[in-house]
């Protein structure tokens, strides 16, 4: 048991301590708190998995070391281990709006199915008691596959969150250029009106002033219908 536990603890440790580093690189001040919140949720998840294990083993009489028991006590291990830790990676994520939620529950789906390979694979060199891990090559292997995990799931998510930025970028831009298209489309439009207000202001102010001239002419046009002849005849007198 001891040899599965120290599996265990090599392989997902690494796999986060990678993946925090990656994490840390993109999400800023987010990503330290990751391998924290990983390390606390694997504690949490071990003392709630262990008394139901044991309570397996000594009531219903489940044996650990044959099938069908072995994979009963994998299976309900790997379930409170994967809702813990997607839970805790969750509400980290939560705080970017750039990172997807689902990347919580993908990375523990792909950890668990590396990590059950894994000690499938290196079964043989794994002993239930005994010394952590029995052999360094095996350690070596577990230490190894978690931080290979832990980089590609790690970058995967990098790069998405890549793709999420210059896609935010992007659409800044566009929503400046818009903006600004907008704005300049308003002002064009505000001097043009003002152009033709001032246009028609002028073109009133010379409607006005040739309205006053031809009343003017008309008025003494008027004046030498009724007054002209008289003061022609007074001139001839004199």
């Amino acid at each position: 048991m001891l040899d599965y536990l120290t599996a265990g603890i090599a392989f997902w440790m690494t796999l986060f301590g990678v993946q925090e580093w990656l994490l840390e690189l993109r999400l800023g001040y987010l990503g330290r708190y990751w391998f924290l919140a990983i390390s606390a949720t694997l504690l949490i998840s071990f003392l709630l998995s262990a008394p139901i294990t044991l309570a397996l083993i000594i009531k219903f009489r489940v044996d650990p070391f044959s099938f069908p028991g072995n994979v009963i006590l994998c299976a309900i291990a790997a379930v409170i281990f994967g809702v813990m830790l997607t839970f805790s990676q969750w509400l980290i994520l939560r705080q970017s709006e750039m990172t997807p939620r689902v990347f919580a529950l993908i990375n523990m789906v792909v950890g668990i199915i590396v990590y059950f390979l894994l000690v499938w694979i290196n079964e043989g060199t794994l002993e239930w008691s005994g010394n952590p891990i029995n052999g360094w090559k095996t350690a070596l292997v577990f230490l190894a596959s978690g931080a290979i995990t832990g980089a590609a799931t790690g970058k995967a998510l990098d790069f998405y969150c890549e793709r999420v930025e210059r896609r935010l970028i992007q659409l800044e831009r566009e929503r400046v250029e818009r903006e600004t298209r907008e704005r300049e489309r308003i002002e064009r439009e505000r001097i043009e009106r003002e152009r033709i207000e001032r246009e028609n202001l002028e073109k009133e102010a010379l409607e006005r002033k040739r309205i006053s001239r031809e009343i003017a002419l008309e008025e003494e046009r008027k004046w030498y219908e009724e007054h002209g002849d008289d003061d022609f005849e007074d001139e001839d007198e004199e």
